[in-house]
């Protein structure tokens, strides 16, 4: 299949991606506009998702860097965790080809609801630390291999999935919480970009671009993230867990046609 791109066209992607590495820096959501984007353009649903990955990574790797520049994550502690959520989505994106997922298209806008409610609500969500219930090793084959397999699998709303585990399960604060997510994001977006180049579904050129756009906007987001913290991760991680039930609850139901 072939894509006539315009400078237009290459404009749109570039500040459509700047956006989506902006707000998956913070809060995660960023697929929201990239993937509709991508499709807006004619790109197959499979190549759209193979090529949201490939720009995913962009925003990921420079948020990532950009905290363990800052001190806020220590990769030498995260080794397990980044090793086991690679490992679970690169299942998930095997076994995504095998299994059904009616069943997750149904429950997952409730459970996003859920997470959404529980930035909201829960008083125990600020910058201090608390005690953690596990250890980092059973975190890494329980959480972040879970979590992982389920970003192979279908994807939607991980960043703020892992989030929540690492203010619930480690018991980080919510800006530390939200560096380590973006880690795990990272390594996750990679094992699948792997899996689907091999099997030719990514538009490099078009991935490409957008990469450099998601790789501004998630370095100006993660900044937000250590200088503002809570103020701006809390209300905006409840705003993108409402627009992701409502887009899949829409997509699901034919609410949009």
């Amino acid at each position: 299949m072939t894509i006539e791109l315009t400078i237009q066209l290459i404009s749109l992607l570039f500040f459509v991606a700047v956006l989506a590495g902006f707000i998956d820096a913070i809060a995660g959501g960023g697929g929201l506009l990239t993937i509709p984007a991508l499709l807006w353009v004619g790109l197959p649903p499979t190549a759209a998702l193979a090529t949201n990955k490939l720009q995913s990574c962009g925003g990921s790797f420079f948020a990532s860097m950009y905290f363990v520049r800052r001190g806020l994550v220590s990769l030498a502690d995260m080794k397990f965790s980044i090793f086991c959520a690679f490992a679970g989505a690169a299942l998930g994106t095997v076994a995504v080809q095998l299994i059904n997922t009616e069943f997750l298209e149904v429950m997952l806008p409730f459970l996003i609801l859920g997470i959404g409610a529980y930035f909201l609500f829960s008083k125990q969500i600020n910058e201090q630390d608390k005690h953690q219930l596990i250890t980092p090793m059973v975190f890494a084959f329980t959480a972040a291999l879970s979590i992982g397999f389920y970003d192979g699998f279908f994807g939607p709303g991980t960043g703020s999935f892992f989030a929540l585990a690492f203010v619930s399960l480690a018991g980080f604060g919510l800006a530390k919480a939200t560096a380590h997510a973006k880690v795990l994001n990272f390594s996750t977006n990679i094992a699948s970009l792997i899996f689907f180049a091999l099997g030719g579904k990514v538009f490099w050129l078009l991935g490409g671009v957008m990469l450099v756009g998601q790789a501004l906007g998630a370095t100006l987001g993660s900044r937000l993230v250590v200088t503002k913290g809570s103020k701006i991760i809390k209300p905006l991680v409840v705003v993108m867990s409402i627009a992701m039930s409502v887009k899949l609850l829409a997509d699901q139901y034919g609410f949009i046609s």
